[in-house]
């Protein structure tokens, strides 16, 4: 089996020559702990480059891929992931506002969203991830830099949409530090609660005359892990995400005989880069035990897939749900 950027990391790990040569890599910083890489097992290698935050380059990747390869880069590099399916005219005619479309998973949602069809109001404060968002896929994506925090950027986000909202995809979030409450900071706990549950708030309220007028529409929130449980973050994340829950189910519940179906997902552990700076030591020493026994990392397309079904009419009996896509992590 030749090797290739989108074979995932075990298959490399578990390949007589592919083992040693990313085994080798990764120990290049000094000792590796091959432990510290299951969870991301079932990820393809070239997820390593965006989950390194620089440490892998691409060159290092590329490199890796061509010694095993006698120089030669595979035309079929057989890689046994997961491949994404796109579901035709599953959002025809159909307005989509996503936050947080720059990147990670709010960035596969709203590109699968214009691939099965539908026009995407695309949300983040980086304007330059939704430039080429909007570079990639089209006319079909609505790029508006703003602040779901501020009341005016949420105006702008509804104009931009226009008289019809079928769907909202509150995705836009921030993670916390690990700290518990004895350490966590006034502003850690203020700007994690104003993205996380501010901005669903007013956004999720200024759809909602929309969608009641049109007696339709579909929202979908990210939540997290750590809604589920108390041991996957610090406080501030953690209370969050509960709120998110509470957002949810009482906005299906007031909004349910009106033909508004909202929902959530609760991602595990995902591949987006997106990594808590300074984390506290006394909260890494608690939660670190229970984080290194999660399933494998989910890929942000794996999130897209699962919001888009919820966002979508495959979702037509599913009200108030809470959906671990977590790759089994609630179960334990």
């Amino acid at each position: 089996m030749s090797l290739g950027a989108s074979s995932t990391v075990g298959e490399w790990l578990d390949h007589a020559e592919g083992g040693p040569a990313i085994r080798a890599l990764l120990g290049q910083g000094g000792d590796f702990d091959e432990s510290r890489l299951a969870p991301a097992r079932g990820l393809p290698l070239q997820q390593l480059v965006a989950m390194s935050q620089g440490q892998i380059p691409q060159e290092a990747v590329d490199h890796l891929v061509l010694s095993v390869n006698g120089g030669v880069a595979p035309t079929d590099d057989g890689g046994s992931g997961w491949r994404e399916k796109i579901t035709p005219g599953r959002f025809d005619g159909k307005t989509v506002i996503v936050t947080g479309a720059a990147s990670g998973i709010g960035r596969a949602t709203a590109s699968r969203i214009v691939r099965e069809g539908g026009r995407v109001v695309a949300v983040d404060i980086s304007s330059q991830g939704l430039t080429d968002l909007a570079a990639g896929l089209g006319s079909s994506v609505i790029p508006v830099t703003a602040d779901i925090t501020k009341a005016d950027d949420v105006a702008r986000i509804i104009e931009a949409a226009g008289d019809r909202i079928d769907g909202l995809a509150n995705v836009a979030g921030v993670v916390d530090d690990f700290t518990p409450i004895h350490e966590t900071a006034d502003a850690v706990w203020e700007r994690v609660f104003a993205v996380n549950v501010d901005g669903v708030f007013k956004l999720t309220r200024a759809v909602a005359p929309s969608m009641l007028a049109a007696k339709n529409g579909s929202i979908v929130n990210v939540a997290s892990e750590a809604a589920l449980r108390g041991n996957a973050a610090g406080v501030a994340y953690t209370a969050s995400k509960h709120a998110v829950v509470g957002i949810t189910k009482n906005t299906a519940f007031m909004y349910g005989p009106e033909g508004i179906r909202v929902n959530a997902v609760a991602p595990g552990g995902v591949a987006t880069g997106m990594v808590p700076r300074n984390q506290s030591e006394y909260g890494l020493a608690r939660t670190g035990p229970h984080l290194r026994t999660i399933p494998p990392v989910a890929l942000a397309e794996h999130l897209a897939a699962s919001i888009t079904f919820l966002l979508s009419d495959d979702g037509v009996n599913l009200n108030g749900v809470i959906l671990p896509s977590d790759g089994g992590w609630s179960v334990q």
